[in-house]
C-alpha cells in the first residue's frame, strides 16, 4: 500500500476513530496520540505487507492497543479505565460500518468539543481538529488567524475538558441550544473545506457526503430548529451544483456561469423542503439568510434564466445585520459589483482588512477580478500572481490562470 492510500484512509476514517477511542477512553489527547501512532505504524507496516482487508478497522485495532499500553505505563488504568465491551456487534463495527452509527458517533465527539466549558473561540476550533481531521494551519486560515494563536486555544481547550470532567456523551435535548451553533458552524467549516476544491479531490472532499449524512441526522433531532434545517438545505444546494463546477478542460466554473441543466433536481428539492419549514421557524437567521441565497441561484432552469443578483444583494443586506463577518462582506461585494458596478464593488473590497485577508485566496481574486474590470491592470496581476502564489487547487489554478492570461504579460 503506498503514502497515498495510507493517508486517504485516515483522512477517511481519522474522524471516526478518534469519536470512538475518545468515547472509550474519555481522553482526547490519548485518542489523538493513539491514532497517530497507528498511521506511523501503518507506513512503517503496510508497505511490507498485504494490504489489509480492512484499513480503517486496523488503524482502530493498533490505536486501541497502543492506548491500553499507554495507560499501563502511566500506571493509571482505574482513573482511565475503558468501558466495558460492548455487546456484538461490536464497538468497532459500529464506529467504521458506514451503515451503522456513524453520524451519532460523530455527533456524541462534536456535543463534546462544543461543551460550554469550552471558550467559545475554541469549540469549532477543536472539532474540526478532532473529528474532521483539519490541520492547525487549515482551521487558522477557516478563521484567519494566525497558526501559533490557534495551536495555543486547542491546547487550552483540551485541558479545559479534561479538567472540567465533560462526559463523552451527547447532552440532554435542554442543553443542545447553548452548544447547538458551535455544532453547527463545524459542519459549516467542515463542508466548506470539502468544496472547496471544485473538482472534487482536495484532501477533505470526502466530508461533503458525511457533512450530507450529519446535517440529516440533525433535522431530525431538531425538527422545529431552523439554523439546523438551514443548513441541511445549503450543503444540498452546493451539492446540487458540484456536476456543473467543471468545464470540458477541468478549470472550475463560477457560479454564475454554471449550466442549470446539470445540477441534482433532487437534491435542490430536498433543499427546498428543508428551506420552508426552516423559513417557517425563523426566516432571519444567518444560515436561513445563507440558504435562501443558494435557493435563489438554484431556481435557474436554464442559462437563459437571468442571474439573480439583486434578490442576492438584498439578501446579504439582510445578512450583514445578523453575521457580520470579512467573509460575508466580501461576498456582498461580488453582488454590489454586479448590481452597482465594478468600482462600487472594489470600494467595498477596499474597505477590508487587507493584512488580516492576505492568506484568504478568494480576497485576492475577486479583488484581481474587480481591478481588471475597472482599467487597472498593473494591479490586477499582481493580485492573480498574489493568489496563485497561495497554491490554490488545479481546477481553482487553471482558471485563475486564465484570467490573468487574459491581462497581458
Amino acid at each position: 500500500m503506498t503514502r497515498t492510500t495510507l493517508d486517504q484512509v485516515a483522512r477517511a476514517a481519522g474522524g471516526r476513530v478518534i469519536a470512538a477511542l475518545a468515547a472509550r477512553y474519555r481522553n482526547l489527547d490519548l485518542a489523538e496520540d493513539s491514532f497517530a501512532e497507528a498511521c506511523a505504524r501503518a507506513a512503517e507496516v503496510w508497505p511490507k505487507q498485504d494490504e489489509p482487508k480492512d484499513p480503517a478497522a486496523w488503524l482502530y485495532r493498533v490505536a486501541d492497543r497502543f492506548a491500553l499500553d499507554t495507560i499501563r505505563r502511566r500506571k493509571t488504568r482505574e482513573r482511565l479505565k475503558p468501558d466495558p465491551p460492548a455487546p456484538p456487534p461490536t464497538a468497532e463495527d459500529v464506529m467504521l460500518d458506514d451503515e451503522g452509527l456513524i453520524p451519532d458517533e460523530r455527533l456524541r465527539l462534536i456535543f463534546v468539543c462544543c461543551h460550554p466549558a469550552v471558550a467559545a473561540e475554541a469549540r469549532v476550533a477543536l472539532t474540526l481538529r478532532l473529528v474532521c481531521g483539519l490541520s492547525t494551519a487549515e482551521i487558522a486560515q477557516a478563521f484567519l488567524l494566525p497558526e501559533p494563536t490557534m495551536a495555543q486555544r486547542l491546547v487550552r481547550a483540551k485541558r479545559k475538558i479534561a479538567d472540567a470532567g465533560v462526559p463523552f456523551e451527547i447532552p440532554g435535548k435542554d442543553a443542545w441550544h447553548a452548544r447547538l451553533d458551535s455544532v453547527l458552524s463545524t459542519l459549516e467549516v467542515a463542508y466548506a473545506s470539502a468544496h472547496a476544491d471544485a473538482a472534487g479531490a482536495g484532501p477533505h472532499a470526502g466530508f461533503a457526503t458525511e457533512i450530507l449524512d450529519l446535517t440529516r441526522v440533525l433535522a431530525e433531532l431538531l425538527p422545529e430548529e431552523a439554523e439546523a434545517l438551514a443548513l441541511a438545505a445549503l450543503v444540498r444546494y452546493a451539492e446540487a451544483r458540484r456536476p456543473a463546477r467543471l468545464d470540458e478542460l477541468g478549470a472550475m466554473v463560477p457560479l454564475s456561469e454554471q449550466d442549470p441543466s446539470l445540477w441534482r433536481r433532487p437534491l435542490i428539492h430536498a433543499a427546498e423542503s428543508y428551506l420552508r419549514v426552516a423559513a417557517a421557524c425563523s426566516p432571519s437567521g444567518p444560515r436561513s439568510l445563507q440558504a435562501a441565497i443558494h435557493s435563489a441561484w438554484c431556481a435557474r432552469r436554464s442559462t437563459a434564466d437571468p442571474l439573480p443578483w439583486p434578490t442576492v444583494l438584498s439578501l446579504y443586506d439582510a445578512l450583514l445585520q445578523v453575521q457580520d463577518s470579512p467573509i460575508v462582506r466580501l461576498n456582498r461585494a461580488v453582488a454590489v459589483a454586479e448590481v452597482a458596478g465594478p468600482r462600487a464593488g472594489l470600494d467595498e473590497v477596499a474597505a477590508l482588512d487587507g493584512v488580516a485577508m492576505d492568506g484568504f485566496a478568494p480576497y485576492h481574486a475577486v479583488r484581481a477580478d474587480l481591478l481588471a474590470r475597472v482599467g487597472r491592470r498593473d494591479e490586477a496581476r499582481a493580485a492573480y500572481d498574489r493568489v496563485l502564489s497561495l497554491q490554490p487547487p488545479p481546477a481553482e489554478r487553471l482558471w485563475l490562470e486564465r484570467r490573468r492570461a487574459t491581462l497581458g504579460a
